[in-house]
């Protein structure tokens, strides 16, 4: 196959997410631009689109070209991330019908944590449920990578023996451990369901508490999906969206519910990042990063006044004042504290440039 223009032309980053459609094209000394609509982008720009792909199962986890059989297994996996691989298969369709002829990539959010450990990685489960593929996957991997790639930059360390734990918080939330550049665990498992609340997305909860539910309380699967994916979380905890500066404003009016939500948040991340911690054998750095991660200058000085004990020093002002991409903690701290700006379309696009350079050659 020859795809021509491709290290000249721009690539369109298609991100669907659980609570957003971010389009930006990419041109090649990785400048980044945001359009509102695949309608609004001018086809001779285009070498390629890269869409974002939360899950691909067991078999999509590299950087690959859509023909029918791809689309066809990413459909199969929408079960396993509903918020996810619905809209993302929309909007495939989309830029296929709008931009006809372009090479279309699907990069994978599990990409980057192939490796993960057995030993994090696989589900004290009976073999056959094993051979059915249920195991641990991770997920916000291309938010990861670019923050893998950063921090090294902004400590001015190599990334070799340098120990991050990764807090990407928005929408959807998990925490990681990266060593030496490489993904060693993720706080999402078969799932995005799985490991810290979200806005709507309950995290972990005790497979159990869902026995009970279905067989004393007569939910069905649909209804439990619904209620995990869509009714829980931040949402579930303070009602409202679940948007975390909803549940801000509403715990500084004084709603008790939203101070909870804020407090069980909190307590559920603390947690997640001391384990995430001890996958990487220690922390050099904690990292920052999505919506909430970016953005709420309350979430972070609450964690990281919930992690002195991991040696945590956050500097209150360059926190209030922070601007990715900074480092918020107090000169000395022997952990760094790195606020990051996500930038999931470099990593996509830089898959999907790499992907048909191979192509054409």
């Amino acid at each position: 196959m020859e795809v021509d223009g491709v290290s000249a032309g721009e690539i369109l980053v298609v991100n669907a997410g659980s609570t957003s459609l971010k389009l930006n094209l990419v041109d090649a000394e990785e400048r980044s631009e945001s359009v509102d609509a695949v309608e609004s982008v001018d086809p001779g720009r285009v070498a390629a689109a890269a869409h974002r792909v939360v899950h691909g199962g067991p078999h999509l986890r590299e950087p690959v070209l859509i023909d029918a059989a791809v689309h066809e297994r990413i459909f199969a996996t929408e079960l396993l991330a509903p918020l996810h691989n619905e809209p993302c298969l929309a909007a495939i369709d989309r830029t296929r019908a709008v931009l006809p002829g372009v090479p279309e990539v699907a990069v994978f959010d599990t990409g980057f944590h192939v490796t993960i450990p057995a030993e994090a990685a696989v589900y004290p489960v009976p073999a056959q449920w094993r051979e059915w593929g249920v195991h641990r996957y991770g997920f916000h991997g291309l938010s990861v990578a670019w923050s893998a790639e950063r921090a090294p930059a902004m400590l001015d360390r190599p990334a070799e023996g340098l120990r991050l734990v990764v807090c990407h918080l928005g929408g959807g939330s998990s925490v990681s451990a990266v060593r030496d550049g490489r993904s060693l665990d993720n706080t999402m498992g078969f799932s995005p369901l799985e490991g810290v609340p979200m806005a709507t997305r309950s995290g972990s909860v005790d497979p159990g508490a869902l026995v009970y539910l279905m067989r004393e309380r007569g939910l069905d699967g649909e209804e439990l999906e619904r209620a995990l994916n869509l009714e829980s979380g931040l949402k579930g905890l303070a009602g409202g969206s679940g948007d975390m500066r909803e549940v801000e404003h509403a715990a500084a009016a004084g709603d008790e519910s939203a101070a909870l939500a804020l407090e069980v948040f909190a307590h559920r991340v603390t947690a997640a990042v001391a384990a995430m911690a001890a996958s990487a054998g220690g922390i050099d750095a904690l990292v920052f990063t999505g919506g909430i991660g970016e953005g709420s200058a309350p979430v972070r000085e609450r964690l990281c006044d919930r992690l002195r004990f991991l040696g945590v020093e956050l500097d209150r002002e360059r926190n209030a004042a922070a601007v990715p991409d900074c480092d918020v903690a107090k000169d000395g701290s022997p952990v760094r504290a790195l606020v990051v700006r996500a930038r999931e379309d470099l990593v996509a696009a830089r898959a999907a440039r790499g992907l048909l350079r191979g192509a054409e050659g």
